[in-house]
């Protein structure tokens, strides 16, 4: 029997990059990641309820607690937050490289709490990405894609997990896990 805190598992509901709720499994957190139609923005919004309940019935006029501003050639632009008063700050910058010759799918950012954290592209099986904090390289988040041939019953079978130590930083796993993915995407 488990008896350590719940980890947070968002249901990532489309798979989509660009288009997605994000429902955790027992109502705690909602989130959308959305592409604003009129420029390269990806913004990440607080939806305060599940998906399923609000997508077609409710007028959508929320502010975005993340901006992920892409550049027109989907290079990598500014990311802002809503909590540090939207100061921009160029993605290049907030997520590094965690060495000068390896690949641009490991790297790290600096969370809101003064850590490091790593996000790295399918370095543990199973795991789509992995996101890890400290020398000993502790799990913090980590991605899941449904295998094409697990069969899902009215779920999406994609999921991001945060373990309960680090929900406060969720927003910004969430929107570091998002730039990840759009580097992966467009080959950056």
């Amino acid at each position: 029997m488990y008896n350590g805190p719940l980890p947070f598992v968002f249901e990532d509901r489309t798979g989509q990059l660009y288009g997605s709720d994000f429902d955790e499994m027992y109502d705690r957190m909602f989130y959308r990641v959305a592409r604003d139609p009129q420029r390269t923005a990806t913004m990440v919004y607080n939806m305060g309820r599940r998906a399923s309940r609000h997508r077609d019935s409710l007028p959508f006029n929320s502010r975005p607690i993340a901006i992920l501003d892409f550049k027109p050639d989907q290079s990598l632009g500014n990311i802002c937050y809503a909590s540090n008063g939207n100061v921009a700050v160029p993605m290049n910058r907030y997520l590094r490289r965690t060495s000068m010759f390896g690949g641009s799918l490991s790297r790290k950012f600096t969370g809101s709490d003064g850590r490091e954290y790593k996000w790295s592209h399918r370095s543990i099986q199973g795991q789509e990405w992995t996101c890890t904090t400290g020398p000993e390289n502790f799990l913090v988040a980590h991605f899941d894609l449904k295998a094409a041939d697990v069969p899902a019953y009215d779920v999406s079978g994609n999921t991001l997990t945060i373990f309960e130590q680090f929900i406060h930083i969720s927003v910004e796993i969430l929107a570091s896990l998002t730039i990840m993915r759009h580097i992966a995407q467009h080959n950056l």
